[in-house]
């Protein structure tokens, strides 16, 4: 067997989508972005929540026409050619199979300090198993973990505003338009999580019509709830101490309440985790289809239908990597990462034509912009690493191609 089984309704996806994007990141991102964008902070959601737009818009574009797994490294293999597919594709495994070990870290950091390591393992192996179990029972934790975060969220807006610190303010730091395009490349990546709706294409019910809808849903439903967030946490800190938090949320509801927001950073994290871990196990398998991974990892649980072999290979990659590594420093590639995945997908959505578009090639060309312009604003350090684990990907591929 070599195809997935469609099981995913809308609303599943939907979930997913969601789940990806209401990572750690929402407990953590505000504080640097305020760092940079000060009172700005809302238009700066706002910037990086349009750019997400035009990304989501090309992604759930090309799935509706190309709905197998993969996401990316399809529509650019279509697209453009099996180099720029590659690219595609190499970026988002080696990107988010990092992420997955920081989400995981983060998981243990809130719930287990002092045994982060191990923790972090046995999270990455408890939700290996839950997605070998077939996509349904990942659609499934996914929702649950997802309620208990936005209630979780929602809970915190309210007791922010009521019992949380007053936001007085020192004098206002000036803020340009650069500053505000900074705080919006670090907010761009907590909306990035839609991807991994397009990455389980191949396992959505009817997906001309589910794909652009849960995007679409996923990506409205994280922006509404980041500018909630971002909104409160101005009025309850203020720009000047927000910016100084490493722990904003804490910070809001005060010492009382701070166990609330661990427990919602747990949860998030375990979200983003499960999902990550499925959507660069198809990522794979689709890369396996076509020889630019090892052939085995495209084998298809007979029983389940989930690639179990890339399941498993990346559960131990990640395993590895969180009890070894310390990711500090190579975590911003991840982002490197992610901003080229999607300058490909909009790059490979500009060349649709007829039936097939179904929003202007204008946001296509504003998606790739805006991808470039914010990998204009990572540190040289993020993006020197990034450009060579790149470089390391396209001579691998060149030299197998050789053989």
């Amino acid at each position: 067997m070599t195809d997935l089984a469609r099981r995913l309704g809308t609303l599943d996806a939907t979930a997913i989508g969601l789940g990806s994007m209401l990572g750690a990141g929402v407990f953590a991102v505000f504080g640097p972005a305020a760092a940079s964008a000060g009172g700005w902070l809302p238009v700066a959601i706002l910037v990086a929540g349009f750019v997400a737009y035009c990304n989501a818009a090309a992604s759930a574009q090309l799935a509706a026409v190309y709905p197998s797994s993969g996401g990316t490294y399809v529509y650019g293999r279509e697209r453009l050619g099996p180099w720029w597919g590659f690219t595609a594709g190499w970026g988002f495994v080696v990107g988010k199979t990092a992420s997955c070990a920081a989400m995981a870290l983060t998981f243990a950091a809130y719930v287990a300090p002092a045994y982060a390591k191990p923790v972090a393992a046995g999270a990455v192996v408890v939700l290996v198993l839950v997605n070998l179990r077939g996509i349904t029972r990942t659609a499934l934790v996914t929702r649950i973990l997802l309620g208990i975060v936005i209630f979780l969220l929602l809970l915190i807006i309210v007791l922010s505003i009521s019992d949380g610190s007053a936001g007085a303010e020192g004098p206002a730091q000036p803020v340009g338009p650069l500053d505000v395009l900074q705080a919006a490349g670090l907010l761009f990546f907590a909306f990035a999580g839609y991807a991994r709706i397009a990455t389980l294409a191949e396992e959505v019910v009817e997906p001309r019509r589910t794909i652009p809808r849960a995007i679409v849903g996923a990506l409205g439903g994280a922006l509404v709830i980041y500018l909630a967030v971002g909104v409160t946490l101005l009025h309850t800190l203020g720009a000047e101490r927000l910016s100084r938090s490493t722990a904003p949320l804490s910070d809001a509801v005060g010492p009382r309440w701070t166990f609330l927001v661990t427990i919602g950073a747990g949860a998030a994290s375990l979200g983003a985790l499960l999902a990550l871990i499925a959507g660069v196990g198809r990522t794979a398998l689709a890369m396996a289809r076509e020889h630019d991974l090892p052939r085995w990892l495209a084998a298809v649980h007979p029983k389940f239908a989930v690639p179990h072999r890339a399941e498993l290979a990346v559960g131990v990659v990640v395993c590895v990597l969180v009890l070894t590594t310390d990711l500090r420093a190579v975590i911003g590639f991840s982002s490197f990462g992610v901003l080229v995945y999607y300058a490909v997908a909009n790059l490979s959505a500009a060349t649709q034509t007829g039936a097939d578009r179904r929003w202007p090639r204008s946001l296509n060309v504003i998606g790739l912009a805006g991808c470039l312009l914010l990998a204009a604003t990572l540190p040289l350090g993020s993006v020197l690493v990034g450009l060579g684990v790149f470089a390391v990907g396209l001579a691998g591929r060149a030299v197998t191609a050789g053989w």
